[in-house]
């Protein structure tokens, strides 16, 4: 589904009364419309047919009449005034990008290179570009082969994904098989915690028919399934093909990962559409344009209030002259709606400079990462969502006594204010750890916590360098803390003693 269709289905108004003036200007219209074309017979003083075959172009009725253009300026007024919209406000505390798994398929089935360079690198491919396409969202990563593992949990950070990503290969999996049912149950256990629905991306070339109808079968989290196809455009697969998820096939440009990317967000946006608490976003100002330019229409010859509307535009240029540093954006929008377009482009350093509204400049410095500014201009406003608010910007500052006076403060307003309950909690847990830690390593009470890093100094290369071997015990295999401490090597050799472990111990 594309953001069109999206709009379309989801699309009503907050202020429906207005729509009552439709029928009133159609009759208008159809009532002037048909007065016209009499009054042109009577004039004429001719038969009809005799005026008609007399009569160069199109008939009376058929011809633009002023009446037209006013009747549809009104109706896109009255739209406008009824307030289409078809999502909420922007939520700056809850990502408007899908929560997503993606659950690659490992195994030496994905080494063909049939897909160029092979399945498996193209898949990497594809994966990376999605990372880059979702600027930022939470995506976690998923690898199984004959069992399932958590290679990277939800991050928001693609850096953090890509050498896992990097150092996926069939070699570093325990087991042999393909086991589709259970990589979709740790997907779903992993955005079971997700407040909102999440989506599932399955990056394959096969399907077992055993795992076909786990897959197809609806998931209690109200996940969204996906399937990037990674086969030829000649090849098929019984199993993808009894599929029910949104499949895509892969392309050589990016046009599969956008396809997806705008199906599987769509229910997510749907989801918050229904159970999101901001207001609705009015889009009713984007007709003002439209019923804007019918006014040009009053410059033809003979039309109604043509000098009219020269004289105001005049008048309005010479009474309100422009700001010496004022740009061409500045004459169609206020600061506020330039500022409106730069947040939804996720420009939020522009935003901040450019919002007079208070509430939008510190969501705006928020998403910024400017958390103290942020809180500082939420301290202007006396509301529970702007007091939360600042709680959550104090909260990323570290400025945990703050954060609690905020969500106290919060509650004052609003006891049943959402979350905040929960949220001064939090902070007080944090604060009380915070201030025990630093009283301990005052005291020296704390204990079992050695030093951050062991380093021997060889920057005069005198002697050899020396490498540790840790104690294995044989063949034991080393704890995730044990192979973490000693780790210096690639990131597929830790992802095969992680999944080692991880097999071994179910």
């Amino acid at each position: 589904m594309n953001d069109l269709l999206f709009a379309l289905s989801e699309l009503h108004f907050i202020r429906p009364v207005w729509l009552v003036l439709l029928p009133a200007v159609a009759a208008l219209w159809f009532a002037v419309r048909r007065g016209a074309a009499d009054t042109g017979l009577v004039e004429a003083g001719i038969a009809a047919h005799l005026h008609e075959a007399l009569t160069v172009g199109s008939g009376g009725k058929r011809r633009l009449k002023a009446i037209d253009g006013v009747a549809l300026g009104i109706s896109l007024a009255a739209i406008g005034a009824a307030g289409p919209t078809w999502s909420r406000v922007p939520d700056p505390f809850v990502a408007q990008t899908v929560p997503m798994v993606v659950v690659l398929k490992v195994t030496p089935s994905m080494t063909a290179n049939d897909v160029a360079p092979t399945r498996l690198e193209r898949a990497k491919q594809k994966i990376s570009d999605l990372l880059a396409l979702r600027a930022g969202a939470r995506t976690a990563l998923v690898a199984y082969a004959g069992s399932a593992h958590l290679a990277v949990p939800l991050t928001n950070d693609p850096t953090v994904m890509q050498p896992y990503l990097e150092g996926l290969a069939p070699d570093v999996m325990p087991k042999e098989g393909a086991n589709a049912a259970q990589a979709l149950s740790k997907a779903r256990e992993i955005l079971s915690g997700d407040a909102a629905n999440g989506a599932i991306l399955f990056v394959l070339d096969s399907l077992d028919s055993t795992d076909l109808e786990a897959l197809n079968a609806p998931g209690d989290s109200g996940s969204v399934l996906g399937t990037l196809v990674m086969l030829p455009a000649e090849a098929t697969d019984p199993g993808i093909d009894g599929l029910g998820a949104l499949k895509v096939r892969v392309t050589a440009d990016n046009s599969d990962i956008r396809s997806l990317d705008r199906m599987l967000n769509a229910d997510y946006r749907r989801n918050l559409n229904e159970t999101g608490t901001q207001p609705w976003d009015d889009r009713g100002w984007l007709l003002a344009f439209p019923a804007a330019l019918l006014t040009l229409i009053w410059f033809r010859r003979g039309w109604t209030m043509r000098w009219a509307a020269v004289l105001i535009v005049a008048g309005w240029s010479v009474s309100v002259p422009a700001p010496a540093d004022a740009g061409v954006a500045d004459w169609f929008f206020t600061p506020d709606q330039q500022g409106w377009l730069a947040y939804r482009d996720k420009n939020y350093k522009k935003a901040a400079e450019l919002f007079t509204d208070p509430m939008w400049k510190a969501r705006a410095q928020y998403r910024d990462g400017q958390y103290e500014q942020a809180a500082q201009t939420y301290d202007r406003l006396d509301t529970p969502e702007a007091a939360f608010a600042k709680g959550m910007a104090h909260i990323r500052s570290r400025g945990y006594r703050e954060a609690i006076a905020a969500f106290e403060e919060t509650l004052a307003l609003d006891p049943e204010y959402p979350n905040a309950e929960d949220n001064l909690e939090i902070a007080r847990e944090i604060l009380d750890y915070v201030e025990t830690a630093r009283e301990q390593s005052d005291t020296g009470e704390d204990t079992g916590i050695g030093a951050d890093d062991v380093v021997f100094d060889n920057k005069d290369a005198r002697g050899q360098e020396t490498t540790i071997e840790p104690e294995t015990g044989g063949d034991q295999l080393l704890t995730a803390d044990q192979w973490m401490k000693f780790v210096d090597t690639r990131t597929s050799d830790f992802l095969r003693q992680r999944f080692a472990i991880e097999a071994a111990q179910k």
